[in-house]
């Protein structure tokens, strides 16, 4: 086999790289992820527009909720309209496609006057189980001035892990501004913690003995199913009020 000159290879080299530096710096760190055995991380953020939500046990995102200037708006039915044929009373919560285990999950939500909302996690569709709140634990979204449940106790205020661990104080900004919520889960470390406009404002486990110590002498103490789903459905809660949500982004961890 003929052999190339060594400063012909060199010269070869030196061009192609000032040709396509991007595709080499891709090869390259390809290259030095399989060299330390690294694996490329799936925690890249991905923006949860409308089209990754459903109905509560599946079906399209019931009319009330709206996109509006870049927001995903709640807007809550009338009393007819919340009629079920069987006489009972309908909910209109809605639920991520996907389900998610270890996550971090950044949004912002902006309340109403007097108004009531929440977000959960480990949400099961299960048929025995009517709604989202049956199952996953919750952050609160609040109107903590004017909404009763926020004299309640700490534990009701915007921010809290709901009826179970209360913000150190209230961060929240007035009403009809926007605020920013950041959810972290984390099984693998057994922690979640929820950051209100900056600010840590709640921190627990999410598993095992210690969260079921967390819930003694709650009223989600002897809930069947309650937090025991490590991987579920995201919630945004319909609790009768209006409500909106924008820049919805998750990190699966």
């Amino acid at each position: 086999m003929k052999r190339i000159p060594i400063l012909a290879i060199v010269a070869l080299l030196a061009f192609s790289c000032k040709e396509s530096p991007k595709e080499v710096a891709k090869s390259d760190t390809a290259d030095m992820a399989e060299a330390t055995n690294d694996v490329v991380p799936e925690n890249e953020w991905t923006a949860l527009s409308i089209d990754h939500w459903q109905a509560f046990k599946g079906g399209e995102v019931p009319k009330f909720w709206k996109v509006e200037d870049d927001a995903i708006v709640f807007h809550p039915p009338t009393a007819e309209e919340r009629e079920k044929p069987d006489g009972g009373r309908a909910s209109f919560n809605i639920v991520t496609k996907k389900e998610y285990t270890n996550f971090v999950l950044s949004l912002e939500w902006k309340m109403s006057e007097k108004g009531n909302s929440g977000i959960m996690w480990g949400v099961s569709e299960d048929d025995k189980f009517g709604e989202p709140y049956q199952t996953g634990l919750e952050i609160q979204l609040l109107d903590n001035d004017k909404h009763p449940d926020a004299k309640n106790g700490p534990t009701r205020q915007a921010g809290a892990l709901y009826d179970l661990v209360p913000p150190p104080s209230d961060v929240t900004k007035p009403v009809g501004e926007w605020n920013t919520a950041i959810i972290t889960i984390n099984h693998e470390t057994n922690e979640g913690t929820s950051v209100l406009n900056g600010v840590e404002v709640a921190k627990f486990p999410v598993n095992g003995e210690a969260l079921q110590t967390l819930l003694k002498g709650s009223k989600f103490e002897n809930w069947d199913g309650f937090g025991l789903y490590k991987t579920g459905k995201i919630a945004l809660q319909d609790h009768g009020d209006v409500v909106s949500f924008r820049n919805i982004k998750i990190k699966e961890l």
